[in-house]
């Protein structure tokens, strides 16, 4: 998930730059416009928050956005911080909203998730663009939980009702000497939760496609009748 790129700003951007520098190292990465409210770090324990990350979606999307989160914790091993590998000991993030729009050309999180891809695919990790050394992140404890999910199909119009993800949870993430990069940890994430979203919204968009359908019967079904009584009427001043 996005939200990684909040914690690696606060590895890369130790000051007030935290904000700018993950809304810039964002887009990078996933193509999409990244926001976010704002970062704490103490670094005597570790511990920080992460507060209003919103990802965008990508262009042609009608949604308000793909994911907003509103509050995530971090946990990352202070000693770390300056070296070349930082060790993250846990992100929780806790009921972000994800908005899952789809239609015949594609859906928007696989979108993002393919832009993450094609950026995993250079030699070089995004955010050690510029005058930022290339660092290398291990991740102990990673969970994202009540996760809800907001479905759109193309040419529906509205939601259907939200649904409430399992939980998903990564563990030993960049274990090694060799780590792993930001953008590796990113795809991983984001293929882990467009996998839970394809798995779960079944049911969801098969609804959605009833009520389209149902929707549609209704209307020819109306039309029928309408058209019907139009001829009966038709027949009747024909006779008088």
């Amino acid at each position: 998930m996005i939200v990684i790129l909040a914690a690696v700003g606060v590895v890369y951007f130790l000051d007030t730059a935290i904000k700018k520098g993950v809304e810039t190292v964002g887009p990078q990465i996933a193509k999409v416009d990244i926001k976010l409210d704002g970062v704490r770090l103490s670094l005597l324990s570790g511990s920080g928050k992460i507060k209003g990350l919103v990802v965008g979606n990508p262009e042609g999307y009608k949604t308000p956005h793909a994911i907003s989160v509103g509050s995530a914790s971090l946990a990352v091993s202070p000693g770390s911080v300056f070296s070349d590998k930082v060790v993250i000991k846990s992100i929780r993030v806790e009921a972000p909203e994800i908005y899952y729009e789809g239609g015949l050309s594609g859906d928007n999180l696989r979108t993002i998730l393919d832009n993450v891809t094609a950026s995993t695919g250079g030699a070089a990790d995004p955010a050690a663009k510029g005058d930022q050394p290339t660092k290398k992140l291990q991740v102990d404890d990673f969970v994202i939980t009540g996760a809800k999910l907001n479905i759109s199909i193309k040419g529906t119009g509205g939601f259907a009702a939200p649904i409430v993800l399992p939980e998903i949870h990564f563990t030993n993430l960049g274990q090694g000497p060799e780590g792993i990069t930001a953008a590796e940890l990113t795809k991983k994430i984001f293929a882990e939760i467009t996998a839970s979203v394809s798995k779960n919204a079944a049911g969801a968009i098969a609804d959605i496609g009833k009520g389209v359908m149902d929707s549609a019967t209704k209307s020819a079904t109306d039309s029928m009748n309408k058209a019907s009584k139009g001829v009966t009427d038709l027949f009747k001043k024909m006779k008088e």
